[in-house]
Order: structure tokens, then C-alpha cells, then sequence
């Protein structure tokens, strides 16, 4: 049998984990499907740090947990991992057993008692909404296919910052405890991007991406202020009166705070992550100039009927 120690100095050790989402059932190990974890606990297997399992079976280190239960589809780029670990296993020696999707690019050295979960004071998540201003000049076959996913950014911001504070966000979640947050949001234009920054000290399932989609919904006027109201009201609401949440796509799990850890970035491993998501934008850029050139012609073609 191996293990994190197997004769050798180990370490309490948190790693940062960048990764690519959209592979991905979500973070967290599943029956029959393919996460994030697996990437990682199967990396740790081919460096016999952990006794090697079949799919979502492998062993885990001595204290591991990790920041935050991403979502299918949901990227990050503080993901946060700690165990105790070999003094060898450095980012850049993790990353030599894990796939390009999946990189680790700093590390901390913290106590024995730390816990990747429990000890975050602070989870910041960014949302990238396709959200073209609503009322700029545009072409008119642009403006024509861009209509339905265009805001008010100053109806936008109204809306989210009623979100803004502490809050019992009940009818915003699927789940039954934990639903009361300090949450502090924001938005920021970048082009036809609203790039929408939450954080709190914890978020209830899916609470972003139904943030972003009520918020979105006033903005493109389909909502009024009143409605944000009736969400965030402490009467349950009816499923038909409710939002559904955004896709997960745009979602990056941002940052993640711990007070007595100081992360170290090893300037290889962030270097080579860099390229490998270098490479996963240019081909996602390939793919979508592919698909947009289908919509255009198909828009053309419905346009001369």
C-alpha cells in the first residue's frame, strides 16, 4: 500500500487548481461521471501518493478537502486543494501527471489543523455575461441578432445591488440551511461583456447563476425592481414565480481567501498553465467563428424569405 507519507517528510500543503470546466461533471467525485477531482486524486495515484481506485474510487490523502462543490461546467481559477503531501510535491511536479484542462499553479505550506473548506472567510466568483449595451450603435444585422441579450446596464446594477448585503437568499437556492449570506456585488463592463464579481463567505447551490439571471432579467426589462423584491422576500415563492439559474459556462470560481495561508506561485507551472488555457480559448475561438458563420448564413437566409 501507498500513502502520503510512505517513509517520506510530508506537509500540510493547499494548492491553487485552475481548470477548464466545460470537460467536467463538476468538482466534486461522482458515480459515472467525469470531475475534477478524479483529474486530480488520478494524479495523485500515478505519483503513489494514494493507493489508485476504479473512476470515483480512488483513495484520498490524509486531510483532504477542497474550497468549494463547483458545478458542471463551472471553470476556476483559485480552486483550492489541501492534504497532506509529500515535501517533493510541488505545483509544477503535480502538474506533470494532470491533463491540460487541469493546472495547479501555487501552493501554501500551512498547520497541521488546516481545512480547505472550512477555514475560507471569502469566495469570489465571476460570472462573464454576453450582454451587448442596449442602445449602442451597432450594424444592423448585428444589432438584429444581439437584441434578445442586450441590457440596461444601469437597470442591471439597480437590480444586483439589491442582492447587495446580508440577505436570506431561500427562494434563490435549492437548498434549506445556509441560505443567509453577506454577499458583495458588482459589475463591470469589458465590450459586450458584463463581467459580474460576487463574493461572500459561502454561497448556497447555484446562488450565483440565478443572481445573474434575475439581474439579467431586469436589465433586458422582461423584470421590474419589484420582483427582486418578491425573491429576496421572506414568504417562499412559487416555482412559476421563481428563476431559473444561468448557464454555467461563464462562471469562474475566482478567488478564495484564507487568513493564514501565503500562496507561492511557481512561476513555471503558472507559466505552462498559461499556455494550456492559451490553447483551450484559441480552439473554443476556432469553434465559435465556425458556429457564428453557420448562424450568419442561416440568419441571411431567413432574412431573404
Amino acid at each position: 500500500m501507498t500513502g502520503a507519507s510512505n517513509g517520506r517528510d510530508t506537509v500540510t500543503r493547499a494548492f491553487r487548481v485552475a481548470y477548464d470546466g466545460r470537460a467536467y461533471a463538476g468538482f466534486q467525485r461522482q458515480p459515472h461521471a467525469r470531475t475534477v477531482a478524479d483529474a486530480l486524486l488520478e494524479a495523485l495515484a500515478d505519483h503513489e501518493i494514494v493507493d489508485r481506485g476504479d473512476g470515483s474510487t480512488h483513495a484520498t490523502p490524509p486531510g483532504y478537502a477542497a474550497a468549494g462543490r463547483t458545478d458542471a461546467g463551472v471553470s476556476a481559477v483559485a480552486q483550492t486543494v489541501a492534504f497532506e503531501a509529500p515535501t517533493w510535491l510541488t505545483p509544477r511536479a503535480f502538474n506533470g501527471h494532470l491533463p491540460g484542462s487541469v493546472r495547479v499553479w501555487a501552493a501554501a505550506d500551512v498547520g497541521d489543523g488546516f481545512h480547505a473548506t472550512h477555514d475560507a472567510v471569502r469566495r469570489t466568483y465571476r460570472y462573464h455575461l454576453y450582454a451587448p449595451e442596449s442602445g449602442v450603435e451597432s450594424a444592423p444585422d448585428r444589432a438584429r441578432r444581439d437584441r434578445e441579450h442586450a441590457v440596461d446596464d444601469d437597470r442591471f446594477r439597480e437590480a444586483l445591488a439589491r442582492f447587495d448585503g446580508e440577505r436570506d437568499f431561500h427562494n434563490l437556492t435549492t437548498d434549506e440551511t445556509g441560505t443567509v449570506r453577506d454577499l458583495d456585488a458588482g459589475a463591470t463592463r469589458e465590450g459586450d461583456t458584463l463581467v459580474v464579481e460576487l463574493s461572500a463567505d459561502g454561497f448556497p447551490r447555484a446562488l450565483v447563476r440565478r443572481v445573474v439571471a434575475a439581474a439579467r432579467a431586469v436589465g433586458r426589462g422582461t423584470a421590474d425592481l419589484a420582483w427582486i423584491d418578491r425573491l429576496l422576500a421572506a414568504e417562499p415563492i412559487p416555482g412559476d414565480r421563481g428563476i431559473g439559474p444561468a448557464p454555467p459556462e461563464p462562471l469562474v470560481l475566482w478567488d478564495v481567501t484564507y487568513p493564514d495561508a501565503s500562496f507561492a506561485v511557481d512561476r513555471e507551472a503558472a507559466e505552462s498553465a498559461r499556455v494550456a488555457f492559451g490553447e483551450r480559448h484559441r480552439d473554443a475561438r476556432h469553434a465559435a467563428s465556425a458556429t457564428g458563420a453557420v448562424r450568419d448564413r442561416l440568419f441571411s437566409a431567413v432574412e431573404r424569405e
